[in-house]
């Protein structure tokens, strides 16, 4: 029999990226719609448990084991839905609620949330991440007009205003080394890059990537400082290099990723939370989350 027309056609394939190998592939973490569409803010602690919010409804957050089983942690108090969390060093849960213009702060061990800042010059506080130093730094977005404003709340809960006019401010994220913060831009399709000062404060604002088409939502960074970035309504995962080149863009079963987070054993699955489907899709990534 001859293989070579075989060979010549399986080349093809895969350099038109219909040929993945299972590393570059993503399978269902969790059944579908067992969150809502508001699914959102993948966090992983010290556990290896995987948060997110919206969990069966609005306003909670939920808590899922290794076999992809979730249940309620807790519920936020009325008004208020979640949409980022990230844990701090001590294991305390940090939750962005863009209702009611807060973050809670959920101390380690505990379920209950208390309110850590409360700013009503907010547009809606999206995505959060936290520096070297404590300091949490949150995007703003204002959706109806595309712009977007960018936040930091110092460790004695100071609420700073970095920047203001932005676009649409969503997806945000530190380098390992706590050297570099990361902002995109979803409507705008830009992702920027500002050198952390001593004490927090951003300078030297360079355009890092943009793209000419989809939107993007939640960010995230390997121990490398590759930058993992989502892809909302073209349902890929594309990687970035420190350097700003593309590495690798994985495609997921859904369309409209929000949002990603690292764990596992080595920590190296990617958890993307699924808009669309309503729950987690994962993925096998280069290196460890940072």
């Amino acid at each position: 029999m001859n293989y070579f027309p075989k060979l010549i056609l399986l080349l093809i394939l895969c350099l038109l990226g219909s040929c993945k190998t299972d590393s570059q592939k993503s399978w269902d973490f969790t059944d579908e719609h067992v969150f809502t569409p508001g699914i959102e803010g993948p966090a992983v602690n010290s556990k290896g448990e995987l948060f997110a919010v919206n969990f069966e409804r609005e306003g909670t957050i939920g808590i899922v084991d290794e076999n992809g089983k979730g249940r309620v942690f807790l519920e936020l108090p009325e008004g208020s839905i979640g949409n980022g969390i990230r844990f701090d060093s001590n294991g305390n849960m940090f939750i962005a609620d863009y209702m009611a213009h807060r973050v809670y702060r959920v101390p380690a061990g505990s379920n209950i949330p208390e309110i850590w800042v409360e700013q009503p010059n907010m547009n809606q506080p999206n995505d959060l991440t936290i520096g070297k130093a404590g300091q949490i730094y949150l995007s703003d977005p204002n959706w109806s007009e595309s712009t977007g404003k960018l936040w930091m709340v110092d460790p004695q809960r100071n609420v700073v205003l970095l920047e203001d006019q932005m676009g649409t401010t969503n997806g945000i994220e530190v380098n390992p080394e706590g050297t570099i913060l990361y902002v995109n831009e979803s409507i705008q399709r830009k992702v920027w890059k500002y050198d952390i000062l001593p004490g927090g404060r951003i300078d030297n604002k360079q355009l890092f990537i943009a793209f000419k088409d989809f939107g993007m939502d939640g960010m995230r960074c390997d121990e490398k400082g590759n930058l993992y970035i989502t892809r909302f309504e073209k349902g890929t995962v594309v990687i970035v290099s420190p350097e700003g080149k593309i590495l690798d863009e994985i495609e997921l079963k859904g369309k409209k990723p929000s949002n990603i987070t690292f764990g596992g054993k080595e920590g190296k699955t990617c958890y993307v939370t699924m808009a669309d489907r309503g729950g987690v899709e994962a993925f096998h990534a280069l290196h460890p989350g940072k």
